[in-house]
């Protein structure tokens, strides 16, 4: 079914909106993918707050005209899905663990930061932990030492209770 024109613009007016709070932009080629599997991969980008979508190249094209993700454009053949976050991780983290599990699934690039990744860097952004993780890490790093310093108090106080 073919899209009119104002369908067209709806949908390039959606994507550029995405595009606007996105840090990455992976895509991924879905050739002979079930239809099963792709309502998980949606599912999954879902969880994780990831924008993910199937639409037309041309449209995609327009849409990322003259933003950070223009170099992509190039990348842009084929049926592809596409997957957006505002995370810098999860697009890539979803749509790379996703791929590993289904071989229909084929990451092809992205682009982070203003530049184009192949699918070995996006692999490699994949393997980054995710903001979440990050912070809970940071936070445990910075409780140790208080906990530490409360442990020795504990300690100190329960010495001096037994010398009284």
């Amino acid at each position: 079914m073919s899209l009119n024109l104002e369908d067209k613009k709806a949908i390039v007016a959606e994507v550029v909106a995405q595009l606007a709070t996105a840090e990455t932009l992976i895509i991924a080629e879905y050739r002979g993918i079930e239809v099963s599997s792709m309502t998980k991969l949606r599912a999954q980008a879902r969880e994780h707050g990831v924008y993910l979508r199937v639409l037309k190249n041309t449209l995609v094209r327009r849409a990322v005209a003259d933003t950070a993700f223009a170099g992509l454009a190039d990348q842009m053949v084929g049926p592809l899905v596409y997957g957006m976050s505002v995370d810098p991780v999860a697009a890539a983290k979803v749509l790379h663990q996703f791929a590993k599990a289904d071989d229909k699934i084929v990451v092809k690039a992205g682009a982070f930061n203003g530049s184009v990744l192949n699918a070995a860097q996006v692999a490699e952004l994949a393997s980054i932990p995710s903001r979440e993780e990050l912070l809970s890490k940071l936070l445990y790093v910075m409780q140790a030492p208080v906990a530490g310093f409360a442990r020795a108090l504990g300690a100190l106080a329960e010495k001096q209770a037994e010398a009284a």
